[in-house]
């Protein structure tokens, strides 16, 4: 771990000099994530603790996921005039059928398929927000080991925030996911947004989805009470966890891909 912050904010000039010397106009954040990124600058472990957390987390984890026939999966059922498969609170997602043609260029060509496809139900997307808080001046992310029934391995590495707005409402009827203020009204908790744009998600088996990727930022010394599935990384750290076999989710690579 580096003692001072001092040489990360020399860094971080030097290279806005180099740039600014070279006619070329690059934001803060970018230069900050490039400086972030050619070594590890943490403040709070080193990668050795981040793998070690990590892979405890994840021979830790309680959760069992069992296959079991749709009909049977508790909530779920099947619409009688539509013939889809739907939450009984009519939130989360429905799954339907589709009918492709015109499909020149793919691999069944012309004649186009038909297809089940997932739809998120009544809201835009979701929210994947990543917490930013600057730790003796360099910036650090907090990152969750979470669990997902269809994650392989069961836990990844994930943003701060990922949920969807039925979770927002608790429509599942548990509690509200952690954090969720600080993305949902950032300014009245003091947090400053650095990125906020929609991101694609994967058509071929999501219906029109999109999510909402964030990066907020809280002041430096902001007390944040964050469980031991919680971890905050450097850059650098995040970066070379994806050398790691499915360690990092999509969610955080998309967010990060931006900065």
């Amino acid at each position: 771990m580096i003692d001072t912050a001092r040489s990360f904010e020399d860094a971080v000039g030097a290279y806005r000099r180099f740039l600014d010397n070279a006619g070329l106009v690059v934001q803060l954040l970018r230069i900050e994530s490039h400086v972030e990124s050619t070594r590890d600058w943490s403040q709070v472990a080193t990668l050795g603790d981040v793998k070690s957390w990590f892979e405890s987390q994840r021979a830790s984890c309680p959760m069992r996921v069992a296959d079991i026939p749709l009909n049977e999966a508790r909530g779920w059922i099947v619409d009688p005039d539509t013939g889809d498969v739907r939450h009984e609170s009519g939130e989360f997602f429905t799954v339907h059928g589709i009918r492709v043609t015109q499909s020149v260029g793919r691999e069944v060509g012309g004649g186009g398929w038909d297809q089940p496809i997932l739809e998120q139900v009544g809201y835009d997307g979701g929210l994947l927000g990543i917490l930013r808080k600057r730790i003796d001046g360099v910036p650090h992310y907090l990152i969750e080991a979470k669990a997902e029934p269809g994650n392989y391995k069961t836990i990844q590495m994930s943003p701060t925030l990922q949920a969807t707005f039925s979770n927002l409402k608790r429509a599942h009827e548990g509690r509200k996911p952690r954090f969720a203020e600080l993305f949902e009204e950032p300014e009245d908790h003091g947090a400053t947004v650095l990125y906020s744009r929609w991101l694609s998600e994967d058509g071929g088996r999501l219906h029109l989805k999109r999510n909402r990727g964030m990066l907020v930022e809280v002041p430096e010394g902001t007390p944040v009470d964050a469980p031991g599935s919680f971890m905050w990384m450097s850059m650098w750290q995040i970066k070379e966890c994806l050398d790691e076999d499915a360690w990092v989710n999509p969610h955080v690579r998309g967010i990060i891909a931006h900065l």
